[in-house]
């Protein structure tokens, strides 16, 4: 007879203290995006069962991570929160100085066989060390604010570097989002928007040549309709082509035939579109609300003040990379090559979402033990 330690037993009863409602919608969205990741590299590609088994190992391996991040507590990685976040920076700067610059930008780096992305695994930090800075130094006074301000700023420079403006932007999101949940006066945060809109057309001279053209196509699609505005334009078609029941599972031609460039990553949510129409993307949103609704829910019952902003960080990460990937497919956004959370393929960004929701799988289970108590 096999005798359970007492740590097994306290991480069984940590997993069985899961939302259930949050699993079976990662479950659910992850699979649509095992579907469309299949269909997508089945063209002329001939990759979908490579691209699907791949996708599916990162699974089994973000479900591993989100329950091993549950079993380890959002206390102790809180308390490791400096740490954590001095490392990824350093990953960061290797990134910049060793990485292979891929179709403009070093954000991959190898070691041997495995290859992985830092940026997204420094959101998790980032989300870390300000849920830990901000808890202690409430941002209610100006030197309060410039300092979580100046928490931030290390990483977005340095993703900034590489050049990758998307990855920025979400550190960006998630920093200003954060700094709202934890109390920052609203004059503060108006006058910092303000301050970006302004220098807005400044940065336009610090754009690189594909990055310009990104944003010039985004108001005008067919300015280069061969070139930059290809992606969007042929985006948009296969979201319309898909009308309100879709063309059927396998069926999408702009995909199959290599009309829509990056079909399994950047513009996966064009490729469900073409497939499944109206009542599936309804049926991707609602899920995606549903999953933001559980995120928030086990935000707003802890009493700890540091797990509500650790959540909301969590939950405008996710929110918006699916506002921005969905809306660059539909020509609402400028392309910035962010994917789409669960549906894009990708290790690096499966995997680092899944431990950000087990940062939240542990808030949520923390707190039912308090509540039980």
């Amino acid at each position: 007879m096999v005798m359970e330690t007492p740590y097994l037993s306290i991480f069984k009863e940590d997993v069985a203290e899961l939302d259930r409602i949050l699993i079976g919608c990662v479950l659910l969205l992850v699979g649509c995006g095992l579907l469309c990741v299949f269909s997508a590299g089945a063209g002329r590609l001939g990759r979908g069962w490579d691209f699907a088994l791949r996708q599916t190992l990162w699974m089994v391996g973000g479900c591993f991570a989100m329950f091993f991040v549950v079993a380890v507590g959002y206390r102790r990685l809180l308390n490791a929160a400096y740490p954590i976040y001095l490392m990824t920076l350093f990953l960061l700067f290797l990134t910049v100085l060793l990485a292979p610059r891929i179709k403009g930008a070093q954000s991959w780096l190898s070691l041997g066989f495995f290859r992985f992305q830092p940026s997204e695994f420094a959101k998790i930090s980032l989300i870390l060390v300000l849920s830990k800075w901000l808890s202690r130094y409430p941002p209610l006074n100006l030197r309060a604010f410039l300092g979580g301000l100046g928490v931030a700023a290390p990483a977005v420079l340095l993703v900034l570097a590489q050049p990758d403006a998307g990855s920025a932007l979400v550190y960006i999101v998630i920093t200003f989002g954060m700094l709202f949940i934890a109390g920052t006066p609203l004059r503060y945060l108006g006058t910092l928007a303000g301050c970006g809109l302004a220098l807005t057309p400044f940065l336009w001279f610090f754009l690189k040549e594909y990055q310009k053209l990104r944003l010039l196509v985004f108001l005008d699609p067919t300015r280069d309709p061969l070139g930059a505005g290809y992606n969007v334009i042929q985006s948009r078609i296969a979201v319309g082509s898909g009308g309100f029941w879709g063309k059927g599972f396998m069926n999408g031609m702009q995909s199959k035939l290599r009309f829509l460039p990056e079909p399994h990553t950047d513009f996966i949510f064009s490729v469900y579109s073409e497939e499944f129409g109206f009542w599936g993307t309804s049926l991707l949103l609602f899920l995606f609300a549903l999953l933001f609704f559980r995120i928030i829910a086990a935000g707003l019952r802890s009493r700890d003040r540091r797990c509500k902003i650790l959540v909301s960080g969590v939950a405008v990460w996710i929110w918006f990379q699916m506002f921005e990937s969905i809306g660059m497919s539909i020509g609402l956004m400028p392309v910035t090559g962010l994917p789409l959370p669960f549906l894009s393929y990708g290790g690096s960004a499966l995997l680092a979402v899944f431990i950000a929701l087990g940062l939240v799988g542990s808030v949520y289970v923390d707190s039912a033990k308090r509540f039980l108590f």
